[in-house]
């Protein structure tokens, strides 16, 4: 392989970048830390950004074919269980934004990733590739791994998520931030999730300092939990088991129907929320990062996952553009920066304001969205759903 790219991180994002590139008849070589190319987690949401990154990727047709397509986005007070409001993702909805929302198993969307990188004939898949540090020359960049091997590239992407060894090296910026807040996940067999709960739609219950969510997902054959609750912890954790009893601390406020959720649900693993402030360069010379490693945010907006796939179909227009990678690099870069750090702000202010306020802040959230029409929530949501994530002269919808 000649002058490929080189790709530290073998995630949705690491993948999705490796795949961008080869449809543009780049080369690039995918190192992964874990000893196997894997996606741990369960579920995600994908909104319409998602599919147009999913079309140009190339695994549009397999996504729809995987997805899981429920009937509505629902807000529902904890406290009362009254619908707060409701957003349906119908024929007016795909119409409108130019492709529908679904619900997604990340191992699922992972895989698909994997395979298209693998029928490209494009991509060096290694594992058991740590990414330690970086140096450059002007006019190739060398990755150090851990073990002393190193491996020389035209440019680096540093995809390896929240604690990016590249992202160290290049703004010396320090620890994520702790939120303190806890999510606890499950997938249960549909038969295990009380029949009144089986909504074909992306449920959330909103409360003081928490929130519970529940959707189908492998064909609607089992449902994904996330519970999360504002614990004030201070370490950050991830994928960690838990007891039952753990996660249903402080939830003794919550209304009969979505403490249900929480009774059915099993093998906890829990994660602490992190994330950064948003920056406003990720790139030096030949290098630059992607995906959380670039704008980690909060998982209230729902779109880490969609925004790290929108970085890969930048970064591969942008080598497209031009056959200087330091320019590609800066436009990527310039593409990227100010979207990235609007949903990086706006996840934290949907946390607060709407899926965790209390007392007069929740009466304020109930009055206004049980007031919005769906045409309301379509204006709202055109900015981040209607793009594809790139300017209009650069192939932006």
């Amino acid at each position: 392989m000649t002058h490929p790219v080189l790709i530290a991180g073998g995630g949705i994002g690491g993948l999705a970048a490796a795949a961008a590139l080869a449809g543009k008849g780049v080369p690039s070589v995918v190192l992964e830390q874990a000893s196997q190319m894997a996606e741990i987690g369960a579920g995600i949401q994908i909104g319409p950004n998602g599919f147009h990154c999913f079309d140009a990727l190339g695994i549009g047709p397999q996504m729809r074919k995987t997805a899981v397509f429920i009937d509505a986005l629902r807000l529902l007070d904890a406290q009362t269980a009254e619908e707060i409001t409701r957003i349906p993702l119908d024929a007016p909805f795909r119409a409108h934004f130019g492709n529908p929302y679904a619900v997604v198993h990340r191992a699922e969307l992972h895989q698909l990733l994997l395979q298209r990188c693998i029928d490209s004939g494009l991509v060096d898949l290694r594992t058991s590739q740590s990414a330690v540090s970086y140096s450059q020359d002007g006019t190739s960049v060398t990755l150090h791994l851990s073990g002393g091997d190193q491996i020389t590239g035209r440019a680096l992407i540093g995809a390896e998520g929240l604690r990016s060894a590249i992202r160290a090296q290049m703004l010396q910026d320090g620890e994520p931030i702790v939120s303190g807040h806890t999510t606890y996940r499950s997938v249960i067999p549909v038969d295990r999730m009380p029949e009144d709960l089986r909504m074909n739609a992306a449920t959330l219950w909103a409360g003081p300092k928490c929130h519970i969510v529940h959707y189908p997902l492998k064909g609607g054959s089992v449902f994904n939990l996330v519970v999360t609750y504002h614990r004030d912890v201070a370490e950050a954790v991830s994928g960690r088991s838990v007891t039952h009893e753990e996660v249903a601390v402080g939830f003794e406020h919550i209304h009969p129907s979505a403490r249900a959720v929480i009774e059915h649900g099993s093998d906890w693993k829990l994660w602490v929320l992190c994330d950064r402030e948003p920056v406003s360069r990720w790139t030096e010379g030949r290098v630059a990062l992607l995906g959380d490693a670039a704008h980690p945010m909060l998982q209230y907006f729902a779109q880490g996952a969609c925004m790290a796939m929108e970085d890969a179909v930048a970064l591969a227009v942008a080598f497209d553009s031009t056959h200087d990678v330091e320019t590609a690099l800066a436009r990527y870069q310039a593409m990227r920066m100010t979207r990235t750090a609007r949903v990086q702000m706006n996840s934290r202010l949907i946390g607060d304001y709407i899926y965790h306020p209390d007392d007069a802040k929740a009466a304020v959230r109930n009055e206004v969205m049980q007031g919005m029409s769906p045409q309301d929530w379509y204006d709202q949501l055109t900015w981040i759903y209607r793009s594809n994530g790139l300017p209009p002269e650069m192939g932006g919808i």
